[in-house]
């Protein structure tokens, strides 16, 4: 070849940097022809045409050729990519393993909860709204609060129980069956008419003060005579007689059939103490022989308010009343009343 015909230095260079952009997307490419065109690169370098010789078996490639470089840079990049990968993997790992943590660290608190037996079942025993430790606790809260109205009331009354059922009829109309009555202690609260010290004001003095409990004159009260087995009396106190007076002349005829002292019972009187009449009876106590006069240390309470129907849960409670009897006269209906009295059935 002419001289002429040999390319420049300027032909080389250009070249030469195309072959190094095609080495370089043959690195990356990962071809097998790289080790041709740095040889080739390498002799051009070197200087003039020489001509295209193998290299020697058992030499070393020059210091600008780096094929083992590419080939060793292949798997370094394998590994940096699997390295890569195993840290995304780690990366991806490391929520739920920190999830897992959680999760264990949360069952630990609920385990810890659950070993605290004492603390769980007052939290259910608080807060359940359905099944039985809800009903024991309304069960509860029910009696508690009962009771607690009961010690108050006593407190007030100053007797127990504060307050009894009407059991008979005997007070009607001012006094039903089933009435739930409260009584205070005697002496307490009394009224400025009651001159005694049961703080009882009978119906012959109500009349004079215009003094009136339970829908007429005088006081309401509830005594025990000597004897009696049966529940306690609550019945009027009419008027108040003493030991020997001949009573017989005071006495209303409308509730007594007796023509004189001598044929009316307990006349003259055998002791001090209050002539008594349920409202709804036509004779009084002590003319009927139900109890001679009343002793003020016989009398129980005064009666001061009653609630209606409420006394029926006790008078049910002990069997006093059939419970179909109890829901027959709470809504009107019409039966005999209670054969055992509360108050007396004249």
């Amino acid at each position: 070849m002419d001289e002429g015909d040999r390319p420049t230095d300027g032909d080389e260079s250009a070249d030469r940097d195309e072959r190094n952009r095609s080495e370089s997307a043959t690195a990356h490419d990962g071809g097998g022809g790289v080790s041709d065109e740095l040889e080739d690169e390498a002799s051009d370098g070197a200087g003039g045409d020489a001509p295209d010789t193998e290299p020697e078996p058992g030499s070393r490639p020059e210091a600008g050729s780096r094929p083992e470089a590419e080939q060793s840079g292949e798997p370094d990049r394998a590994d940096a990519h699997d390295s890569a990968s195993h840290g995304a993997d780690s990366h991806d790992e490391a929520p739920r393993d920190g999830e897992d943590i959680a999760t264990k660290a949360g069952l630990g608190s609920t385990r810890s909860s659950d070993s605290d037996p004492d603390e769980s079942f007052l939290y259910r025993f608080r807060h359940d709204r359905e099944g039985a430790l809800m009903w024991i606790r309304e069960m509860l809260s029910s009696v508690a609060v009962v009771l607690l109205v009961g010690l108050l009331l006593f407190g007030v009354s100053g007797v127990w129980p504060p307050m009894v059922a009407v059991e008979s009829g005997s007070m009607e109309p001012n006094m039903q069956v089933g009435d739930l009555v409260f009584v205070t202690e005697p002496g307490r609260l009394a009224p400025d008419a009651a001159e005694n010290g049961v703080g009882v004001v009978t119906h012959e003095v109500g009349q004079e003060v215009d003094y009136r409990t339970f829908g007429s004159y005088g006081s309401v009260m509830i005594y025990t005579p000597p004897g009696r087995t049966g529940s306690p009396i609550i019945h009027r106190a009419r008027f108040h007689v003493t030991e020997g007076e001949n009573w017989y002349d005071r006495a209303d005829d409308r509730y007594h059939n007796a023509v004189d002292c001598e044929s009316l019972a307990n006349c003259p009187a055998p002791h001090d103490g209050y002539i008594t009449l349920g409202d709804n009876n036509g004779a009084y106590d002590q003319a009927s022989g139900l109890s001679p006069p009343v002793r003020a240390e016989w009398v129980n309470g005064v009666a001061r308010v009653r609630v209606p129907y409420l006394g029926y849960i006790r008078l049910v409670a002990t069997g006093q009343v059939e419970l179909n009897e109890a829901i027959a006269r709470t809504v009107g209906s019409s039966l005999s009343p209670a054969s055992s009295g509360f108050s007396a059935a004249g």
